[in-house]
């Protein structure tokens, strides 16, 4: 019995999706979209509390695929949020330098190619950013129902404390500027991580400068 329910609910969580399959911007390879997952899931969670709850085998099969439709609606709704939203990043970010990445089903990280620049010691944006980070926040503002942490790294030069302190200032930096295009401030949190994950070797120019940089991700409001 519980095997052809989840069968059931496969089935009608894959029936409710428009699509599903995306391209992996990283890989290039084809992969099941948040929709589609978060659906597949629901539906399955649903499915197993109406078998739980039914009372008899009639009323469990009915109970069940009652609980699998509606599962599928909601761990689908998450999902297509998303996937709608990963869509207005990549179309308005397209050859901006900014990588949009899904991590996991219900994130979005925002990289760009060399880091969202400062120079060193500093956390004043580079003016150069400031054109991509308006195309950032006018999509953040069309889906509202996300938030957002916004996490500073430096590079290796300097004290362990001066790089903290410098990490949470460009995040902060970051932040603020978003704001100031209109996304609400509750949504937003800044944190500094100092030297600790770069992206880069810390043994030439190029590679501090790639590790001076202020990643932003995109997750589902708690």
């Amino acid at each position: 019995m519980k095997k052809i329910t989840l069968a059931l609910a496969v089935a009608i969580a894959l029936s409710g999706c428009q699509a599903t399959q995306r391209q992996n911007a990283t890989t290039g390879e084809s992969e099941t979209n948040s929709a589609t997952s978060g659906a597949i899931i629901g539906a399955i969670a649903g499915a197993a509390i109406g078998v739980a709850t039914g009372d008899d085998a009639k009323d469990r099969r009915k109970r069940a695929l009652i609980g699998a439709a509606g599962g599928a609606a909601v761990g689908g709704g998450v999902g297509y949020y998303f996937d709608q939203q990963e869509a207005a990043l990549r179309e308005e970010l397209m050859n901006s330098g900014v990588q949009v990445q899904r991590v996991g089903e219900n994130q979005l990280l925002l990289r760009l190619e060399n880091g969202i620049g400062f120079n060193s010691s500093s956390y004043d944006l580079d003016p150069s950013i400031h054109k991509t980070l308006r195309g950032v926040a006018r999509i953040l503002v069309e889906y509202p129902d996300t938030s957002l942490v916004i996490e500073g790294h430096t590079d290796s030069t300097g004290s362990d404390t001066t790089n903290q302190i410098l990490s949470e200032r460009r995040a902060e930096s970051v932040r603020s500027y978003l704001v100031g295009q209109g996304v609400a401030a509750g949504r937003a949190i800044a944190r500094g991580n100092g030297e600790r994950y770069p992206l880069c070797t810390n043994k030439t120019t190029e590679g501090r400068a790639c590790n001076r940089r202020v990643e932003i991700q995109i997750l589902p409001l708690k």
